[in-house]
């Protein structure tokens, strides 16, 4: 059936057969019979999937990837498919339009895409009013924080902090993202005196605030091995609850996509199936580094049950997919939890039940 759907999907522009796909989803599933309908379509249970991190119940570890609902518009809709847990944004303080259009292309050839989306986005405002009426939700819900491209390197910590305090009452955990390839100079936060000036006015605020949000920093698939082990000391020192490993990558290998047509769509970063090997490499060097004491969600390149696992193996204890989901479609959810319920022995750090 989604072969059929994306076979017209894939004829239109990238960016505009994602907002008709998830606008006519979002209509579906605000019609409480079909929404009932696609639930039991989708829905997966088994005890071997729930994870508990952070005082968190998620009650399976597959979820859906920031940059795909940016402004929190579509949360219901995506939670009737069988996710654990969905992060919504990148989201900054104020609206942006991000960067001229076209900015998102597929390689079909090589199950990837491009994009230089550039944060655009609603405004931390429109998303804090939408996320307070979304109530008795029994999956997680992660904001995912940026800052606006106007902002200087030297101020962005305020930006930080200004979606920090927004958005608090409203999720679960938070995501500061300074590895987005497509606002300039925002990489260079992860240098190890910026990143601690972004994230230190977070966790002092968060000591004034009864519950504790866990928060975690989402970085570069690109970083060099001193890089990574940097970001581990500084997320050590500091305490920080986990680490996402990661986001898109600049650069362009390998490809089996003409490489004149590469070229041709320009900048931006690249993610599915080409990044998988870049960010599980990064993923298993900070689990080795940090002996598996530090959470982390393994992203970048799950296109399969068997991609999924391999994250699982190299130490994430939660994965989040999105151009995976593109191309294979919404079923794979429910066959990567199938999957790892079948094969629950890679959970035994957590003590959860054995395969069944």
């Amino acid at each position: 059936m989604y072969s059929f759907v994306k076979f017209f999907l894939f004829r239109l522009p990238a960016e505009r057969a994602h907002h008709i796909t998830t606008s006519v989803f979002n209509f579906l599933t605000a019609i409480p019979i079909l929404k009932e309908g696609i639930r039991l379509i989708f829905s997966f249970d088994h005890p071997s999937l729930k994870r508990e991190l952070w005082g968190l119940t998620f009650k399976n570890p597959v979820g859906l990837a920031a940059g795909f609902d940016k402004d929190g518009k579509y949360i219901r809709a995506m939670a009737a498919l069988g996710f654990g847990f969905i992060e919504i944004g990148t989201v900054t303080p104020l609206p942006q339009t991000g960067n001229p259009k076209p900015r998102l292309f597929r390689l079909i050839k090589d199950q990837a895409i491009i994009n230089r989306m550039g944060f655009n986005n609603a405004g931390v405002e429109v998303l804090a009013e939408r996320l307070k009426k979304v109530q008795h939700r029994d999956f997680i819900i992660g904001g995912n924080i940026g800052k606006n491209k106007i902002t200087p390197n030297e101020e962005a910590y305020k930006d930080y902090l200004i979606c920090f305090q927004k958005l608090y009452p409203f999720v679960d955990y938070f995501v500061v993202n300074l590895s987005s390839p497509n606002t300039p100079g925002l990489r260079a936060l992860q240098r190890k005196e910026p990143m601690k000036k972004i994230l230190t006015p977070l966790l002092e605020w968060r000591q004034s605030q009864s519950k504790k949000r866990p928060v975690l920093v989402k970085i570069a698939p690109d970083l060099s091995d001193g890089e990574v082990n940097d970001i581990v000391e500084l997320v050590t020192e500091l305490n920080l609850d986990g680490v996402v490993a990661t986001n898109t990558t600049i650069y362009r290998h390998p490809l089996t996509t003409d490489p004149s047509r590469v070229k041709q769509l320009g900048a931006g970063g690249l993610s599915g199936k080409p990044l998988k090997s870049k960010s599980t490499q990064i993923l298993q060097r900070i689990s080795s580094l940090t002996g598996q004491k530090i959470p982390l969600i393994g992203v970048g390149g799950i296109d399969s049950p068997e991609a999924a696992e391999e994250k699982m193996k190299s130490g994430a204890d939660l994965i989040q997919i999105y151009t995976g989901f593109i191309y294979r479609g919404p079923l794979m959810i429910k066959q990567i939890k199938k999957h790892l319920a079948k094969k629950s022995e890679i959970f035994d750090r957590q003590g959860l039940p054995q395969a069944i």
